[in-house]
């Protein structure tokens, strides 16, 4: 085993000691254009493409050739298809705007009905006792609560519909493309080049992976109900507008009841709710079009199947572009059958949305990336003492040249819960497997330590068997994240990379905690409560807490893991982890000139 070369040296002094950012961005491979280079236009995904073949650090794949040029197609509509959202928008913000008045209108003149009909009853109080008595000699006991309520509202939908019109159709969007093969055939990398080449052509943009995206809808539903609660325990409901009106008391609470009906209405079908937030700051007030590339679609769970099925169908509908890639064609990727119904509908909207394409070549260039490379310092193994004294020494040298001092420390994850890091310092932590992998923690953890440490050292990690399926699955999560977030790794293990699995016929590597949502209130209707209760939809199987990959879906997520953890060895993914993480992107202006001019004359950091 060789020590860390020079070069790795030369990143770890030169930048560990840049400030820490403190928010999210979003995170680029070294096959993107180099974030902090501003420029007119980026270029598509095809010329930057051939341009690392021409360099050398990619090899030509017909296929991967055939989908850049897909890719830059999509790129070439885009840009008039911006034009033609942002006068969409134009005329939705309008549409909503005379809806919500000539719904005010309509509420009005009601309340003034009302109003009137109050002043007559005390006038014949004694005729309109009668005729109540009339009226609800016969109530049925069927009739539920509010199903007045929900004949105004429909009513005085229709009306509005007649009156304004329906909501404005989006002009047509240009189909996006699902890109699905095997691991390591270039997916992630395509959609990425395609996602920085977007930069300055559209506004509303995000690039999310599976979990992030997860706990992001998650956190997403988790405010609408919070904010829903915190409505209902008001002592007064009644907006400012009604408070102002001249009526009386009676017929302000009646309009208030009618405005918290309208929301409750709304927040029953809580999915399109959230994908409206999903891309679209609305505070931000910008218009135009909306690309969203998703990483590793799949539908691991019944919530991760309603909620895939809710959030990209709405925004589908509303224009919004994806590109996406998963190892499974969209057809495949339900293999156990979970609310059957809602996953062919989203497989009905992605196949009327997206063009679906295979990328049909089975050679992990991870591997063939690896095999050029002359540095393998950063994975040790076994488990004996010429490794144990290696991997120290490695980490003692790492700590030296961030020139800090190793302390423990807290990290934020999500809803207020944290996450105890043992050894950090200045971006730099260690962590033994089982404290990360043998607890019950999961992808919204492993997302904090990859966003707050940019290079991260994990010891101890055994050989897995299905004997301990859940401590791999949480392997599996964590380097996933740490490979979204372009960390630098350094491991100690009990085999080889390719020998770290060994599968058997003893069970499937399934942990419903990998993909955990992180309640902050106990007894929340929150993701863990509509799995328990399995109310979220009809068809398919029960929705209980059950394991329900098989395990040759799990033997596919750890060959894709597998694949990761030997690119994150090579130095064409070493050299941008001082690019690309986030630690090092909030830089002032002064620095990152510096820097983008001093990348633009090395090759590695």
């Amino acid at each position: 085993m060789r020590r860390v070369s020079s070069k790795i040296s030369s990143f770890i002094s030169q930048r560990f000691l840049q400030p820490k950012p403190k928010f999210q961005i979003n995170v680029f491979r070294f096959y993107c254009d180099h974030p902090h280079l501003s420029s007119p236009k980026r270029p598509g995904p095809l010329t930057r493409y051939r341009n690392l073949v021409e360099q050398g650090k990619l090899q030509h794949d017909p296929d991967q050739e055939r989908v850049a040029l897909e890719l830059d197609n999509l790129l070439g509509r885009l840009e008039q298809y911006e034009k033609e959202m942002e006068e969409y928008h134009v005329t939705l913000a309008k549409w909503e705007n005379q809806r919500e008045n000539e719904r005010r209108r309509l509420l009005m003149k009601e309340a003034e009905l009302k109003q009137q009909g109050d002043i007559g009853t005390t006038v014949s109080k004694y005729r309109n006792r009668l005729v109540e008595r009339w009226m609800f000699r016969k109530k049925p006991d069927n009739v539920e609560p509010g199903v007045g309520k929900w004949v105004s509202y429909l009513n005085r939908e229709k009306k509005l519909d007649t009156v304004i019109g329906r909501r404005p159709t989006p002009p047509p969007a240009p189909k996006g493309l699902y890109l699905y093969g095997s691991v390591g055939s270039g997916k992630t990398m395509l959609m990425d080049m395609f996602y920085s080449a977007t930069e300055g052509i559209v506004k509303h943009r995000r690039r999310f992976h599976f979990h992030e995206a997860m706990l992001e809808i998650n956190e997403h539903m988790h405010k609408v109900w919070k904010n829903q609660v915190e409505e209902k325990s008001l002592q007064s409901n009644i907006s400012s507008w009604i408070m102002n009106l001249p009526f009386d008391t009676k017929v302000k609470e009646w309009l208030a009841a009618e405005e918290r009906y309208k929301h409750e209405v709304q927040m029953k079908n809580i999915l399109p709710a959230v994908a409206d937030k999903f891309l679209v700051d609305r505070e931000m007030d910008q218009r135009g079009a909306s690309i969203l590339c998703f990483d590793e679609i799949q539908t691991v769970d019944v919530f991760a199947v309603v909620a895939l099925s809710g959030i990209i169908s709405r925004l589908l509908s509303t224009g919004t572009v994806l590109v996406a890639t998963s190892n499974r064609a969209p057809n495949d990727l339900n293999q156990d059958g979970m609310q059957k119904e809602i996953f062919l509908k989203l497989v009905a909207k992605l196949e009327r949305h997206c063009e679906n394409v295979l990328i049909g070549n089975e050679i992990d260039y991870r591997r063939l990336i690896a095999q050029r490379s002359i540095n393998k310092a950063h994975y040790f193994w076994p488990l004996d003492g010429i490794a144990f004294k290696k991997f120290e020494e490695m980490w003692h040298e790492v700590i030296n040249q961030s020139g800090g001092k190793v302390i423990s420390s807290t990290i934020l994850v999500m809803f207020g819960r944290t996450l105890e890091v043992p050894e950090s310092c200045n971006g730099v932590a260690r962590f033994k497997f089982d404290y990360l992998c043998g607890r019950p923690v999961g992808a919204a953890d492993y997302i904090a330590v990859a966003k707050n440490y940019h290079t991260v050292f994990i010891s101890d990690i055994p050989v897995m068997s299905m004997r301990i399926r859940d401590k791999a699955r949480r392997f599996i999560t964590l380097i996933d994240e740490l490979y979204n977030h372009h960390c630098c790794l350094f491991c100690s293990a009990a085999s080889s990379i390719d020998d770290l699995f060994q599968g058997t016929e003893e069970g499937t590597l399934f942990d419903l905690e990998s993909f955990q949502f992180e309640t902050e209130t106990e007894g929340g209707k929150l993701r863990r409560n509509v799995l328990a209760e399995g109310n979220v939809g009809s068809g398919g199987a029960p929705a209980g807490i059950i394991s329900l990959l098989s395990g040759q879906e799990e033997m596919f997520a750890f060959r894709r893991a597998v694949s990761r953890l030997i690119e994150m060895q090579t130095p064409l993914y070493l050299e941008g982890v001082c690019d690309l993480h986030p630690y090092f992107q909030i830089q002032p202006q002064e620095l990152r000139d510096d820097n983008a001019r001093t990348l633009q004359s090395q090759t590695t950091c």
